[in-house]
């Protein structure tokens, strides 16, 4: 390895993470070539993950790393969503079976890569796909030296009724919204107003105010569209008229 090339090795090491990433699009771009990533390979101090993505070699693999590196090199869609947004915020009920998950946010544009799937994380990275606000509402929290792309909490709960109720149950979501007292009424109005998904909106407004907060009567609740028709959550359940919603019994009887 020549001075050039031991030098700009020096400076890609110099604010080294344990768990970094390097994607080819950002290293050509920053005048690492493929020739001199492949030297790098040669010599032991990278390895390749799949095509176009590296690692420093012994590393562990580090989600919140991968994620971060996603989002500052390729400037990609995926975020931290859902529960896994709440818990970051100090709010957690849901506990998962097994291995920790990381729910992931993403658009359309932005596929899901192999690698992303395939690899030996700290978590079980799973990914959705969501179009459902039109004015989302994201944050930049950091965590163990990387920077992610978050829902804020507001966000994230909606997030969590969208996707019940295959990924969620809706009495471990209540006992959540029973901790959300904090919640900021402009932020949950804004997202509110900017979904057209209506179960979310009604199982949203029925939670909060079964669970009283104070924030849910500085709502403007003329101008939440909450569409027509009845929406059945579960077959076999109460039916609220309120918010025309039929909900499980546990979570209408629930004091």
């Amino acid at each position: 390895m020549n001075i050039e090339q031991r030098n700009k090795l020096n400076q890609l090491l110099q604010n080294w993470h344990p768990g970094t990433l390097l994607f080819s699009a950002w290293l050509n771009k920053n005048g690492y070539s493929a020739q001199l990533m492949q030297q790098y390979r040669k010599s032991g101090w990278f390895s390749s993950l799949s095509k176009g993505v590296f690692y420093r070699t012994g590393d562990k693999f580090s989600a919140y790393a991968a994620l971060s590196g996603i989002k500052s090199q390729l400037n990609k869609s995926f975020y931290v969503g859902a529960h896994s947004a709440l818990e970051l915020f100090g709010f957690n009920h849901y506990v998962p079976m097994g291995k920790p998950m990381l729910m992931v946010g993403h658009s359309n544009k932005d596929k899901v890569q192999k690698w992303m799937t395939e690899t030996d994380f700290e978590f079980e990275m799973k990914f959705f796909v969501t179009e459902t606000f039109s004015a989302p509402q994201l944050t930049v929290i950091s965590k163990n030296s990387f920077e992610l792309m978050t829902s804020v909490p507001e966000q994230a709960f909606l997030e969590c009724l969208l996707l019940t109720p295959k990924q969620y149950n809706y009495m471990d979501l209540f006992y959540i919204m029973e901790q959300l007292t904090t919640l900021r009424p402009e932020v949950v109005q804004s997202l509110l107003e900017n979904t057209d998904n209506y179960k979310v909106k009604r199982l949203f407004l029925y939670m909060a105010e079964k669970a009283g907060h104070a924030w849910f009567d500085k709502l403007d609740r003329s101008k939440i569209k909450l569409g027509v028709g009845k929406r059945q959550l579960t077959d076999k359940g109460v039916y609220e008229p309120k918010y025309m919603i039929t909900i499980p019994k546990e979570l209408f009887e629930y004091e």
